[in-house]
């Protein structure tokens, strides 16, 4: 009788670092200095476009690129989405200065604004399973939408400016859900409360 060799079962466990506070940092700061800017303190300047190229586009992407390989379909879609969302901005602001495409009308921004406003929308609901922190984010921003889509449609800039005002507590209460994550678990308990849902 030939002797057998037990078979060895090895577990894969997934030791990637949580992408997620990337990934919100990298939104709520590039949001906030945006809407700096629509809040009417300066204008539309290379540090917006770059901030929207680099690291609130690229460096989502790699957040939700990350978020993928944890298995997290929320997140993956969430940043990934909000990374192309920031380069197609830059894109539609530098295209048209190019001379490779028209400029978008104002309803064609009032289309695009209210697209991302209802994806925001739906991707709000997700958020009542997994914290507070978030269900404020994504609730301020799907706000954020469509107060921009109103300034435009209207043409009102108190509208608009107050939109950036708005905007800018979006992007620091991203920036706060991060860091909160980060500091968390540096820490091995709660610094910075996100009131995370029970499952």
């Amino acid at each position: 009788m030939i002797p057998t060799t037990p078979a060895t079962v090895h577990v894969l466990s997934n030791e990637t670092a949580n992408p997620a506070p990337l990934g919100l940092c990298a939104f709520g700061m590039t949001t906030v200095l945006l809407n700096i800017h629509n809040s009417g303190f300066f204008e539309q300047n290379s540090m917006i476009l770059a901030m929207g190229i680099f690291y609130g586009g690229i460096a989502q992407v790699i957040a939700g690129v990350i978020e993928a390989k944890k298995n997290n379909t929320f997140g993956l879609t969430a940043f990934t989405s909000y990374g192309f969302f920031w380069l197609s901005l830059v894109a539609l602001l530098v295209m048209p200065k190019l001379g490779w495409a028209e400029a978008a009308s104002n309803s064609a921004m009032i289309a695009y604004l209210s697209m991302w406003g209802i994806f925001t929308l739906l991707l709000f609901f997700g958020t009542l399973k997994l914290s507070r922190a978030l269900q404020f984010v994504f609730g301020s921003l799907t706000l954020l939408f469509f107060l921009l889509v109103l300034g435009d449609a209207t043409g009102n800039t108190a509208i608009k400016h107050f939109a950036g005002y708005e905007g800018i507590i979006c992007g620091a209460s991203a920036i706060y859900t991060g860091i909160a994550q980060v500091l968390n678990e540096i820490y091995g308990r709660e610094i910075w409360p996100i009131g995370q849902m029970k499952k």
